[in-house]
């Protein structure tokens, strides 16, 4: 499989230009793994409320049982479309852009240039992807529930404020998150994968752990911008989405009592959740990959 891959780049380099078949292949494996979402949804907004509240696990847990079951998966819509979309952009953006760096080409090795490749795509996928997430924030923060009792609600009040503190609330830590962790995921993907198939594993597995390990290693380091992104996005108004970036990472720092402990809260979970969504959208885009290379 290794050979194949680097027999694929191979062809990328001598064949500019946007492919279709990436864009295809990476909306095809988020697509499958949007299962893996809405199974883990209630997972996920566990640990929202922890990175909101700064509170345990049980504390979490009681919140969402006092709200009721039919409020559980309240915000589930935009992690599913972006999740839906997500693969598109991510590998057919990246796939773009790898084939295009001719000049970069002259000067990089391969995997740093996959690497910056992926952090251009971030920075595309932060811009596109901003909106979703902030509407997705509001909706599963559980003091907006009377204030905007449905989606169309929060996308009305937003629409109606500054871009800067509606839509794109928390752009700038977004776009640092999504470019670190584009570029670190293809720059350590295919050298990763190619080391686990000298050990004999299958081309699946390979993939698999190449998309689970990789995922750890790049949600450890940005967990914390994910936790202020949260509380950047979750409150609406002039009151609640105040400040800056560095005003709400230091209000963050204050109500988290200066404690890296506290501030990776609910971090475990997430990261588990990341790795097994990851592996899988790893190894049904490199399956699509070498089936259409045969």
């Amino acid at each position: 499989m290794g050979q194949d891959a680097a027999d694929g780049d191979a062809t990328s380099d001598k064949n500019p230009g946007p492919s279709f078949r990436s864009y295809l292949h990476g909306g095809t494996s988020s697509l499958v793994s949007t299962m893996t979402t809405i199974a883990t949804f209630p997972l996920y907004k566990t640990v929202f409320r922890q990175q909101l509240h700064n509170t345990v696990v049980r504390e979490a847990v009681a919140q969402l049982y006092r709200e009721g079951f039919l409020k559980l998966y309240r915000g589930v819509a935009p992690p599913l479309l972006v999740r839906a979309l997500q693969g598109t952009l991510l590998f057919g953006v990246q796939d773009t852009l790898y084939r295009n760096s001719f000049y970069l080409a002259e000067h990089l090795p391969r995997p740093l240039l996959q690497a910056a490749a992926g952090v251009g795509t971030g920075v595309v996928e932060a811009l596109v992807f901003t909106p979703f997430e902030r509407v997705q924030n509001v909706l599963q923060n559980g003091k907006n529930d009377h204030r905007f009792p449905t989606q169309w609600s929060v996308l009305a009040r937003l629409s109606a404020e500054p871009l800067a503190r509606g839509f794109y609330r928390a752009l700038l830590p977004m776009v640092a998150r999504n470019a670190l962790g584009s570029g670190l995921y293809f720059g350590l993907k295919n050298p990763v994968r190619d080391v686990l198939d000298q050990q004999g594993l299958s081309p699946t597995a390979s993939s698999f752990i190449s998309g689970a390990v990789n995922s750890l290693v790049i949600s450890l380091p940005l967990y914390p911008i994910s936790v202020l992104v949260a509380n950047m996005q979750a409150g609406v108004g002039e009151d609640e989405a105040r400040g800056g970036v560095r005003a709400s990472a230091r209000r963050l720092w204050a109500a988290r009592q200066r404690s890296i402990s506290l501030l990776y809260r609910g971090g475990s979970l997430v990261i588990l959740r990341s790795c097994v969504s990851w592996g899988i959208t790893t190894a049904i885009y490199d399956r699509l990959e070498r089936g259409s290379s045969t």
